[in-house]
């Protein structure tokens, strides 16, 4: 499933301009809060009468004999509004959405019915962050994240998640990376337009600005990397905090990196004051397929590599790489 957006280049033209379409009918960007104005269009369009409850760790229910969504009350404005805006793309751009799916030749049925839910959440996320308003918003506010999330009503993952997104032929946004990142360092979403590389399996570099997220909530950390095939990349990072609600249930981190290479460094107003030419970190994508030779942070030698291990002197790293494979 991840392939399949892969080679679409993290974006879906045809559920792009649907959703952009939809957006208008809809009312968004008037005055009305975006969570009402999809309410207002779920009641007269469907029929469907919006209700919020608490609700444990449920974040939408719809009971199609009632013709009733259940939203948690519990959970964030944003988040409500995207669930919502997940229940308008579900019953205006089903066809669409499924057609996707059908081109996209998956096989297994876990698989099927995951496509389909990022499908429905890329709809949902196009349709609140409608194409052309937001990419020439983004570039006016030469991509301030936390400015966007302001201007749009979404969250700060949210806005991420977009941009990496804004690949339209002809109307081309600054190609990004998007990662998140669970407490363990597994990876629960990656997206990119970029040459960036990520880890498929085990971690990643700890070298990456995104893992020191974690130690500096609520600060977004700039960071000039360096990958081993000598691309270089402005890496933004920040923790995000989502609450269970429960003293019984522990609340949820994750961190959020976001990053273009560095000739795009000057759309974002993260670049300011940083020497984008100067010494960058040397990162890569995980120890066991990473080709450097001299990072004392390594945890495994390269699949491909044989390594000898000292016997009268001992390194920060107990083992030296041999050249051959």
């Amino acid at each position: 499933m991840r392939d399949f957006f892969h080679y679409k280049n993290n974006y879906l033209h045809a559920l792009d301009v649907g959703a952009e379409d939809l957006a208008r009918r809809c009312g968004l960007g008037g005055s009305a809060p975006a969570e009402s104005a999809l309410a207002d269009y779920l009641a007269a369009t469907r029929g469907i009468r919006t209700e919020r409850a608490m609700a444990g760790d449920l974040m939408r229910r719809f009971d199609p004999d009632s013709r009733t969504l259940t939203l948690n009350v519990v959970q964030p404005a944003e988040t409500r509004t995207f669930q919502l805006a997940c229940q308008v793309v579900a019953h205006d751009l089903g066809d669409l959405i499924e057609q996707e799916l059908a081109d996209a030749g998956l096989r297994s049925g876990p698989a099927i019915e995951i496509c389909r839910i990022s499908l429905t959440n890329y709809a949902a996320g196009a349709l609140l962050l409608p194409y052309e308003t937001f990419r020439a918003t983004a570039q006016e506010l030469r991509h301030d994240l936390d400015q966007l999330a302001l201007r749009f009503q979404t969250s700060f993952e949210q806005v991420c998640h977009r941009l990496s997104t804004l690949q339209r032929p002809g109307a081309r946004g600054v190609p990004f990376y998007f990662v998140r990142l669970d407490m363990a360092g597994n990876i629960t979403k990656r997206h990119s337009a970029t040459r960036f590389q990520f880890a498929r399996f085990g971690g990643t570099c700890p070298l990456w600005n995104v893992h020191e997220a974690f130690a500096h909530e609520g600060r977004t950390l700039v960071q000039v990397a360096e990958m081993p095939d000598g691309a270089r990349y402005i890496c933004l990072a920040r923790s995000i905090l989502k609450r269970s609600g429960s003293y019984d249930t522990p609340d949820r981190r994750y961190a959020l990196g976001l990053g273009c290479e560095v000739q795009y460094a000057d759309s974002l107003v993260y670049s300011r004051g940083v020497d984008l030419t100067g010494p960058a970190v040397r990162i890569g994508v995980s120890c066991r397929i990473c080709e450097r030779d001299d990072c004392t942070q390594r945890a495994f030698p390269p699949v491909d590599r044989g390594f000898s291990v000292p016997r009268f002197e001992r390194t920060i790293v107990p083992f030296s790489l041999k050249s051959g494979a």
